[in-house]
């Protein structure tokens, strides 16, 4: 304990230089955390989106390329499918259900995806966990449009509002069917997935919306118009597959793969996902590699300043010894002094590492679709810190063998 207030009073002493050094090692800690936490996280969110779907099936494009729009809404699809394909891949043996997904369109940002009420039925995320309403209900009228929580929440749409939706992906779309407005029918609740930043609309909505698109309208349309009919759907962009058994799947994806039709591919999410994975792997590792320098950065900065400032201490380790402190006590001094000052730039390193994640969860999780919950450290994040604190601790070793050695040759001479 004695030694313990020596080092503190001895830090405060010299406070500017350890405030310096705290800020040094709490930042590299925030990055080398920070960067952690983000990587875990957004496996964690991406893992989380989808659950209890067999296989997704698209447009010959890639595996990855699929997932993501299909699923992460991220990227345009390369081509649609024809509804009927849709249709016969859907009645094949074996298919228990299908969710058919028809993008291209969005508002003030978010995506627009049309599907029917089975999309509410049978999608599943985390651990098979189903959606939810917060408000209303799902689709009773083909003009009906059902909100993620997210866009509902930012965007202030109650029940009953009318939503007008724009052709494009794009923030700045274009193309506003101001016409044909849809009308906020339900509110889902949150899911920490893409679902909540979705706008949600029928396939006949789809089909209705784009009818009179730039004047474009044929015999059939103008007629199912004057007779009071919905038009009926041309086609989807994806489709989510669900099977009566597991082992069905590689068969039904080869029938896919192989659609004399039309060009068609079957993924399986895990398979994709594992991909998306191994893709980001290389970057995912640069940029714990760059936060790892920084820290030894950090810890080598430390040591630079106890080295360079043991030539001042050398009057001040002197009437320590002369006071009766041992070589031991001399050690320990220096030791606890560099321990002192990486804990601390850990604790301050993690307070400003959760309170910029509480800033900045709300604006990554809009404009990136990752939730980055402020959650207590894992395994591998205390490992980390216990690995800094070691390194701190083993670099007081450095400076204080060079004050052993110097009170043994300095006594108690007084160096100007």
């Amino acid at each position: 304990m004695n030694l313990t207030r020596l080092a503190t009073r001895s830090l405060i002493n010299r406070r500017a230089t350890a405030i310096l050094t705290i800020f040094s090692i709490a930042v590299s800690v925030m990055l080398l955390l920070g960067v952690e936490k983000v990587r875990t996280n957004a496996r964690e969110s991406f893992a989380n989106t989808i659950s209890g779907t067999d296989l997704i099936v698209g447009g010959r494009s890639g595996s990855v390329q699929l997932l993501l729009y299909s699923i992460f809404r991220m990227g345009s699809a390369t081509s649609d499918i024809a509804w009927e394909s849709y249709q016969d891949i859907a009645t094949q043996p074996g298919v228990k259900w299908t969710v058919p997904l028809a993008l291209g369109d969005s508002h003030r940002g978010f995506r627009v995806i049309g599907t029917n009420a089975d999309y509410f039925r049978f999608y599943r995320y985390g651990r098979d966990r189903e959606l939810k309403m917060s408000e209303g209900h799902p689709f009773t009228d083909t003009m009906d449009v059902v909100l993620g929580a997210q866009v509902a929440d930012t965007l202030g749409y109650k029940i009953g509002d009318q939503v007008v939706v724009s052709h494009g992906v794009k923030t700045t779309s274009y193309g506003d069917h101001k016409d044909k407005p849809f009308r906020v029918s339900g509110i889902l609740k949150p899911t920490g997935t893409p679902v909540d930043r979705s706008l949600h609309i029928t396939l006949e909505g789809v089909e209705e919306m784009h009818e009179d698109w730039q004047n474009k309208m044929d015999v059939s349309s103008i007629k199912k118009r004057r007779e009071g009919k919905a038009r009926e759907t041309e086609s989807v962009t994806a489709f989510l597959v669900g099977l009566e058994s597991k082992t069905l799947a590689f068969k039904l994806q080869r029938y896919i793969n192989e659609y004399p039709e039309e060009s068609l591919l079957a993924i399986f999410p895990g398979v994709a996902l594992h991909e998306l994975w191994s893709m980001m792997n290389v970057a995912e590792r640069v940029l714990l590699a760059i936060s790892t320098l920084v820290v030894a950065a950090s810890l080598i900065g430390m040591l630079a300043v106890s080295l360079a400032g043991l030539n001042e201490r050398r009057r001040e380790i002197a009437i320590l010894r002369s006071l009766g402190a041992s070589h031991r006590h001399i050690v320990g001094l220096l030791v606890a002094e560099s321990t002192m000052l990486t804990l601390t730039g850990i604790i301050v390193g993690l307070i400003l590492l959760y309170s910029g994640l509480l800033l900045a969860q709300p604006l990554i999780e809009t404009y990136y679709g990752l939730l980055i919950p402020l959650s207590w450290l894992n395994a591998r994040e205390l490992y980390m810190i216990l690995i800094l604190t070691g390194s701190g601790f083993l670099i007081g070793l450095i400076p204080a063998w060079r004050a052993y050695h110097n009170s043994l040759l300095d006594g108690m001479t007084a160096r100007i």
